[in-house]
């Protein structure tokens, strides 16, 4: 990465800062979009059930879940085109320079909106490859809201531009999604940060490798600042995958 090879950094992978939420089948897993909890249930075929607590050699469960709704995920630009593209042909590289900076959403209107004025100031002249938000005030209720039906705070369309005009190829976030809930399908945000201009054909200035991360959680025991990250995806032929970023400090 280049990032390291001008520059010398001393990391301990020992100490990972997971920010990801889990993924579970209770009533405190986080939900977006209208969408019911994930499920997760043992295989059954007849009498047979695949848990080892009721008779099974092992534990053989079902998961039904979707991605943008049930907690962190990564995305790449298939999530609003109409060409079919992949999170796991897109992102080819997992580890990246990046900065964590805390805002909080300011009043538009009736919304709660993060600003490109609020963003550039709070990374004061750096242009990391990937920036985490991490939103103020930051309850760890987080972790478990319905976010359905709650407008929460997003990103307006010019600070989406700035984040992309800056070089920033990786954007985390703690909230549902970069966009407003219901903006009639405008996705200004995302369609600036990876410069879609033509959801139905694709320009081919629009950035491929470029990954939205929406649903993170980092604790308020994490100073904002620069760390090292790691974006750790399934393989999944989706626009989409639940996902595992990983900061360590330098």
């Amino acid at each position: 990465m280049k990032a390291l090879i001008n520059a010398t950094f001393e990391i301990d992978l020992s100490k990972p800062i997971d920010i990801s939420i889990p993924l579970t089948n209770t009533a405190g897993n986080p939900i977006a979009w209208y969408i019911d909890k994930p499920s997760i249930e043992p295989v059954k075929f007849g009498d047979w059930v695949g848990k080892v607590s009721e008779g099974s050699s092992t534990n053989f469960n079902n998961i039904f879940f979707n991605p943008h709704g049930h907690g962190t995920h990564t995305e790449c630009l298939g999530h609003i085109t109409r060409e079919f593209y992949s999170i796991n042909q897109c992102l080819k590289q997992f580890f990246f320079m990046a900065e964590l900076i805390s805002i909080e959403p300011k009043k538009e209107n009736e919304d709660l909106v993060l600003t490109k004025m609020q963003i550039e100031n709070a990374l004061k002249g750096k242009k990391p490859e990937a920036l985490v938000i991490r939103t103020l005030p930051n309850a760890e209720t987080k972790k478990h809201l319905n976010y359905s039906h709650t407008n929460p705070p997003y990103i307006t369309a010019e600070a989406a531009v700035y984040i992309r005009e800056i070089g920033i190829k990786h954007l985390l976030i703690d909230l549902p999604s970069v966009d407003r809930e219901e903006d009639e399908g405008r996705l200004e945000a995302h369609k600036a940060f990876w410069n879609v201009k033509d959801v139905q054909n694709v320009n081919e200035d629009a950035r491929f490798d470029c990954t939205i991360t929406e649903m993170v959680y980092v604790s308020d025991a994490v100073l904002d600042g620069s760390y090292l990250l790691n974006i750790q995806i399934a393989s999944f032929e989706n626009d989409a995958s639940p996902s595992k970023p990983i900061l360590y400090a330098l």
